[in-house]
């Protein structure tokens, strides 16, 4: 397997869509990277030369954040949100919806599993 930015990629997928198996790369940064670097999208990446290979780190690594590096730069930006006490640090901080999105149904991946509330139906007024 070739490693593209310090990260396995999938030898049999086309080096177009194996660069966007790193993270912080997309689809334009893919066909950004590869044009700058003179290497036809269609290649597959097992039949790149270890000078394609070098080509391509030399470009992420003067031009992108990636990996390691962009997963810190994420994590410190929440952080500092929350250490703000803004409203979008305590949505993160209380594990909900961020972006505005209705909470009353849905929103499960962030908030999780239904907890059931005892007792809401059999009350009697």
């Amino acid at each position: 397997m070739p490693r593209i930015a310090g990260t396995d990629v999938p030898e049999r997928k086309k080096v177009l869509y194996a660069l966007q198996y790193v993270h912080g790369i997309g689809a334009k940064f893919a066909k950004d990277i590869l044009s700058e670097a003179g290497i036809d999208p269609d290649v597959r990446a097992k039949d790149l030369t270890e000078q394609d290979v070098a080509t391509i780190n030399t470009i992420i690594d003067n031009g992108f954040i990636v990996e390691g590096a962009l997963r810190r730069q994420v994590n410190q930006n929440i952080q500092r949100l929350k250490d703000t006490r803004s409203y979008r640090g305590e949505r993160h901080r209380r594990g909900l919806p961020t972006r505005g999105q209705r909470t009353r149904c849905n929103a499960r991946t962030r908030k999780g599993r239904k907890k059931t509330v005892a007792g809401k139906k059999g009350v009697k007024g």
